[in-house]
């Protein structure tokens, strides 16, 4: 493992921080932030889910993604507001345009978090520890909302530490810390430890992140499949990922979709990767690129984020095989839970003429020749008459979405 210090900075309730800001900023007087108060659903209705909520909602037991009438149940008082989705996009870009003027390899994992790879700046500050107060004191200073920081030498592990105790604090979880500060918690808080894994876990007997991580692997892996290896590894401080950073992103062509409802079953779900698998391949052959690497995402109707990637043997801009492997990742990632969003991502682009080395297995080409032509004329097509013009039947049934984005 090299030597690295990375930093998780994500925003102390970013939905309700932000409108907090604009109600202030238009002249109200009261601070959500100070009150019983949520973000999310229709505001006339009550209908809808939490989004994001105060530290005082939070006093009632209220959840994020949790069904506004159920907050109100907890808390009759509770002030809820409309999200504002382009309102969160700009106070966003504000923060990345922000903390890359401070280090310039930052990854920005969602609207209101990213990593940050402390090795630029190192020679600045006395210590790490200094470095993110400072940071999080210039963020409050400059814009008004507060952020924790999580510090340590592992990816997984400095977003476990950032949400520790809230608000607007700074918190270390070196991997020579997980005995102390990790393993005595409940599994549920484990990074990408879900209501489904946590509870399979508590019927094995495993509830703290601690018993996770003296477990056989192999019981784990039985149980829930590369899920529970996954897991495994991150309960002992397992990751050798990397800060990749805005640069490196740039370097990718990807595709999701909002579904207008939530997909439920396997086979609805294949149909929308399908469709993103078209897309993302023709943007491929536009480019006159080939993916080396493919990475499938999943948003839940909870708001959780999952994704996977992999690397693949032969890179490709194949409309097939990107499905192939998009749906490999998607049954590894899966646990269940209704699905919001799905997306596709191609990296580590190579031009469509360098030379590439096939393997024994690989090498089928005629058929690879035979389907570059159907590919081909398929974007022809599309190019000329829209992209409906023509349409695998099997995607006649496809899931309604949203515009991918």
């Amino acid at each position: 493992m090299k030597n690295q210090i990375i930093f998780h900075i994500d925003v102390n309730s970013a939905f309700l921080s932000w409108t907090a800001l604009e109600y202030l900023s238009a002249g109200k007087e009261t601070d959500l932030r100070l009150i019983p108060s949520i973000i999310g659903g229709d505001v006339s209705s009550r209908h809808g889910v939490v989004l994001a909520k105060s530290i005082p909602a939070k006093a009632y037991g209220i959840q994020t993604g949790e069904p506004v009438v159920n907050a109100l149940r907890k808390c009759p008082n509770l002030v809820i507001a409309a999200p504002n989705h382009s309102l969160y996009r700009e106070y966003s870009h504000r923060l990345m345009d922000f903390l890359s003027d401070i280090c310039p390899d930052i990854e920005q994992v969602s609207i209101d978090e990213c990593y940050m790879d402390y090795t630029p700046i190192a020679s600045i500050y006395a210590s790490p520890e200094i470095a993110a107060a400072t940071i999080k004191d210039s963020i409050y200073e400059k814009f008004g909302f507060t952020v924790n920081v999580g510090i340590s030498d592992r990816k997984v592990l400095a977003k476990m530490a950032s949400d520790f105790k809230k608000p607007n604090l700074v918190h270390t979880l070196y991997h020579n810390e997980i005995a102390d500060k990790l393993w005595p918690l409940p599994v549920s808080e484990l990074f990408l430890c879900g209501h489904s894994s946590a509870e399979t876990l508590k019927k094995l007997g495993i509830l703290t992140i601690g018993e996770l991580a003296a477990t056989d692997p192999k019981i784990l892996e039985a149980h829930l499949k590369s899920q529970g290896i996954t897991l495994w590894n991150f309960a002992n401080g397992r990751d050798e990922s990397v800060v990749e950073t805005q640069h490196a992103k740039a370097k990718g062509i990807g595709n999701s979709t909002t579904l207008t409802e939530d997909v439920i079953d396997r086979e609805a779900a294949c149909l929308v990767l399908l469709e993103l698998s078209e897309s993302v391949g023709k943007r491929l052959r536009s480019a006159h690129s080939m993916a080396a690497s493919l990475c499938t995402e999943i948003k839940y109707n909870n708001f959780q984020s999952v994704s996977h990637q992999m690397p693949l043997n032969t890179p490709t801009a194949s409309t097939d095989i990107i499905y192939q492997h998009a749906r490999a990742l998607f049954d590894e990632l899966w646990n269940g839970t209704p699905i919001r969003l799905l997306g596709i991502r191609a990296t580590k682009l190579v031009e469509e003429d360098a030379p590439i080395q096939l393997n024994l297995f690989d090498y089928i080409a005629p058929q690879s020749e035979k389907q570059q032509k159907l590919d081909a004329a398929l974007d022809s097509i599309r190019s000329r008459y829209g992209k409906d013009a023509i349409k695998r039947g099997s995607l006649l049934d496809s899931p309604k979405s949203d515009t991918p984005s």
